[in-house]
């Protein structure tokens, strides 16, 4: 494994106010308690920027509540007009964004870039959805009656996004929620507020050229506190939260208690099955990208590998030798696989659940190292591990996000499936295989229990015309594709009587 050099603190500030220029962003800075934009490519600070206190978050809260009630009474296809206008900006700043999402969220360029275009994706989605919001007609059971369900907009929605998709998961829920008559105050990662900075400039320069009424879209910044006045605030309609389950336990009821509605896409724990039939070499492609890409920080990262045993040793070889060529450092470089940690402490929490799945009798074949730490002691750049497990111990049931891929093996598909779903999480999921009969196993109502489920492809990388979320404590609801668009609206069901009747339901007689 090769590792690359780093650019320095200061030259990475001026990368990322080019961008900002070019986007528009204005960077809030004195006055109150601040919020510190760092890189994790060299641990560095690069801005203190003011934060938005209680006066402030209630006054974004108040400004979208208001245009709410003019935003909802807009044709839903001219609201698409500002979502088309978004991925108009979005598709001429790729590049910006991109940057940005480098700095601060320490991904490879290729995957940032990635990122930016399933923003313009999912606006192309949403623009499209705006003439589809459809309700249905159902057969009445009296006369002269017409019974239909009609669907209207539902509120503001508070969107909390986590650092490792800076802006892609705000997209999703904010492109979707403005084409459904929803208006949105966004509580991004502390560790990323530049990209979430420019993402405002751009979709208010969006706003402003379609006319949409101001206060469509708030920004706060800040820290768990700063969600949370989103979280109790009984003007938001929907907080559609992404983080941990630790966090997802805490804003559920908190959400509930005021009979708010939650959206959830907390922790992932995410298995691949390799049977004896799988095509190996594909296999290595899939397994490699989706456990060590993005520095194994992706909710649907590939954590558990679960290798039919006749094929474990020989697919196990082809994995380690593939890690072994991934060079890691400088995620701006063409030539780097993987750049680095979020931070330090995510490194610290590698290590510990490296420690503990030796203790459990597991074998660690490689990776584990920091590199880099005579250049950027602050930064933590480390090698991609994999560890032959003996079994599915408590380590192996918890999710730690870091690029450890612990491998298991078993002997029938049945033992493969109980392994897979023998996890609190259920986000993601694939099988390997160029048997049909596995194939559809592993789909089938008591195969794979997760949210996605993949076949002869890896556990990451999902697509935007499809529904994406999870089961079990990844929490609950859908975003993106298919008919996630529900979950920002509210139905009605209407009966209008044409008749000179008035029959009643089920036939009662009443007067």
């Amino acid at each position: 494994m090769t590792t690359t050099a780093l650019p320095d603190t200061d030259a990475l500030r001026a990368r990322a106010e080019e961008a900002l220029r070019r986007c528009g962003a204005q960077l809030p800075t004195g006055g109150g308690e601040g919020v510190s934009a760092r890189t994790p490519l060299t641990g560095g600070t690069l801005f203190t920027l003011r934060a938005t206190d209680a006066e402030g978050a209630d006054a974004a809260i108040t400004a979208a509540d208001a245009a709410f009630r003019e935003w909802r009474t807009v044709p839903a296809p001219r609201r698409g007009a500002l979502v088309r206008r978004l991925g108009e900006l979005l598709t001429a700043h790729k590049e910006d964004l991109a940057e940005l999402v480098t700095v601060e969220a320490g991904k490879i360029h290729s995957e940032a870039l990635g990122e930016v275009q399933e923003m313009i994706d999912i606006c192309e989605f949403a623009v499209g959805l705006s003439r589809q919001l459809y309700g249905r007609t159902m057969a009445s059971e009296r006369p002269g009656h017409r019974l239909s369900e009609s669907w209207h907009p539902l509120g503001v929605v508070g969107v909390i996004s986590a650092f490792n998709f800076p802006v892609a998961v705000w997209s999703w829920n904010t492109a979707i929620a403005l084409v459904c008559g929803d208006t949105v105050v966004w509580k991004p990662s502390e560790l990323t507020p530049l990209t979430a900075l420019a993402c405002d400039a751009l979709l208010g320069r969006a706003a402003a050229d379609t006319g949409a009424p101001a206060g469509v879209h708030q920004l706060l910044l800040g820290d768990r506190e700063c969600g949370g006045r989103l979280v109790d605030d009984r003007r938001v309609a929907l907080v559609s939260a992404t983080g941990s389950v630790r966090m997802g336990r805490e804003v559920g009821p908190r959400v509930a208690a005021r009979f708010g509605r939650c959206l959830l896409e907390l922790g992932g724990n995410n298995a691949a099955v390799v049977t004896p039939s799988a095509d190996l070499a594909l296999a290595v492609r899939g397994v490699v990208f989706s456990a060590a890409g993005t520095a194994g920080q992706r909710c649907t990262t590939l954590r558990r590998l679960i290798v039919q045993e006749d094929i474990a040793d020989e697919l196990v070889e082809k994995i380690v030798h593939a890690y072994g060529r991934l060079s890691v450092g400088d995620p701006f470089r063409a030539d780097t696989l993987v750049g680095p940690l979020i931070s330090t402490s995510a490194h610290e929490a590698m290590a510990k659940a490296l420690e503990a799945a030796q203790a459990d009798g597991g074998k660690v074949l490689t990776g584990g190292e920091r590199q880099l730490r005579d250049e950027a002691p602050e930064a933590a750049y480390v090698r991609p591990a994999v560890v032959r497990m003996p079994a599915q111990t408590a380590v192996v049931r918890e999710e730690t996000f870091a690029p450890i891929l612990y491998v298991l093996t078993y002997r029938t598909l049945d033992e493969a499936i109980e392994l897979h779903n023998g996890v609190p999480q259920g986000l993601s999921s694939s099988i390997f295989t160029r048997d049909q009969r596995e194939a559809e196993r592993f789909l089938a109502a008591d195969g794979s229990d997760c949210g996605i489920a993949n076949v002869n492809i890896g556990t990451s990388g999902a697509e935007i015309g499809g529904a994406f979320g999870g089961e079990k404590e990844t929490g609950d609801g859908r975003e993106s594709g298919s008919d996630a668009w529900r979950a920002y609206m509210r139905r009605a069901t209407n009966t209008v009587n044409y008749s000179d009747d008035l029959p009643l339901a089920q036939g009662v007689n009443f007067l």
